[in-house]
């Protein structure tokens, strides 16, 4: 880079699905179509197809099987993303506090949903708080504070008593639960596998529902109509075999998840048919790995987006849909140069040729 740190981007630059140019400049680490003045011989000069940096909607940073990790290892899993192109991710719930990875000028940018509410003894141990219903609107409360504009509930999980997936919350806390985090200035979203646990959190107002795998022909059109957005994570959902076949304690739901599976594919297509907004997240952390987006954006095409659709749920409508800039005029520089156009072969899309992050070329 040069003394004045200034960088020429030229080839193609994809700012949005319908939006190409031929150059940008990078100017004190922000996005501009003009020239500088005073430039003269062009100074560094990077070519290639250029995409606003990946996004990974659905992630665990600072969160391992057995809980919070130490910073060496939060560290290590943002620079996994960052390596794949991953820089922006909407932590979807940790118990750690990364919020040190914010000073870091080298590490993606992270949106906070603060750490997952989840009832008691109905969650992974050491992932959330655990509490019951009449205590669920504090939390909320407490959690959008502490977060970005986001707050995780665990909307279902096992109930022992049953032997299957159950919803977590009655109604009526959930309705209290989601005003309250609407007032606060936080979205809601919720971890749900099941189909029962759908109807109620949508008609309570959330805003989105992680995994997905319950929506049925009775609940697809309910959620066209209210605008709730899914992130499917199908590489997660790849695991429920191997999830069904550890639980055979619980016959019922262990049969339960392998159904979600088998239809995981047709029902992330009928949520798309339907025109309800789908958008890339992998549940990495936890027991997945970070930097799969590029899996993920594939997964997405499987069962059945387009490119054009699968690439935006991962970069620019997903950035929308975030409240995060990519490509426009004055915006940080954050993207991703390749040597082959992405939208033409998204396997292209973990493998990026440099990576630019606030302005300065990481890799």
């Amino acid at each position: 880079m040069s003394d004045r740190g200034i960088l020429h981007i030229k080839g193609r630059v994809l700012a949005g699905p319908e939006d190409i140019r031929d150059e940008l400049w990078v100017v004190d680490g922000h996005i501009t179509y003009e020239r500088p003045p005073g430039v003269g011989q062009d100074p560094d000069v990077i070519e290639g197809w250029v995409l606003p940096g990946l996004v990974d909607a659905h992630c665990h940073v600072g969160l391992g099987t057995d809980g919070p990790v130490d910073e060496s290892t939060s560290e290590k899993q943002a620079l996994t993303d960052r390596e794949a192109g991953t820089l922006l991710l909407r932590d979807a719930g940790s118990p750690a506090d990364t919020r040190w990875i914010d000073d870091r000028e080298d590490l993606p940018r992270i949106i906070r949903a603060g750490r997952h509410i989840a009832r008691t003894k109905r969650y992974l141990r050491n992932f959330a708080h655990e509490i019951e219903p009449g205590d669920l609107a504090a939390y909320v409360r407490r959690e959008a504070r502490a977060g970005d504009g986001w707050v995780k509930l665990v909307g279902d999980w096992i109930d022992r008593d049953e032997g299957d997936l159950a919803p977590s919350w009655p109604r009526w806390a959930l309705d209290e639960a989601i005003a309250a985090a609407h007032e606060e200035g936080a979205r809601v979203t919720a971890h749900c596998f099941a189909e029962n646990s759908l109807r109620d959190l949508v008609e309570a107002g959330i805003d989105c529902i992680e995994h997905a795998t319950g929506l049925t022909e009775e609940t697809i059109p309910l959620f066209a109509e209210r605008g709730v957005a899914i992130v499917p994570t199908l590489v997660n959902t790849a695991t429920f075999p191997q999830l069904a076949a550890a639980g055979m304690k619980y016959p019922r739901w262990s049969a339960h998840m392998r159904r979600l599976y088998e239809r995981r594919y047709e029902t992330v297509r009928a949520a798309h048919d339907a025109g309800i907004p789908i958008f890339v997240g992998t549940d990495a952390g936890g027991s997945l790995p970070h930097g799969l987006v590029s899996a993920e954006v594939g997964e997405l095409m499987t069962a059945g987006l387009p490119a054009k659709d699968a690439l935006s749920a991962a970069v620019w409508g997903a950035r929308t849909w975030l409240g995060r800039p990519g490509l426009e005029e004055g915006a940080p520089a954050d993207f991703l140069v390749y040597e082959e156009d992405p939208r033409a072969d998204v396997r292209v899309l973990g493998t990026p040729r440099r990576i630019v992050l606030r302005g300065e070329v990481v890799r």
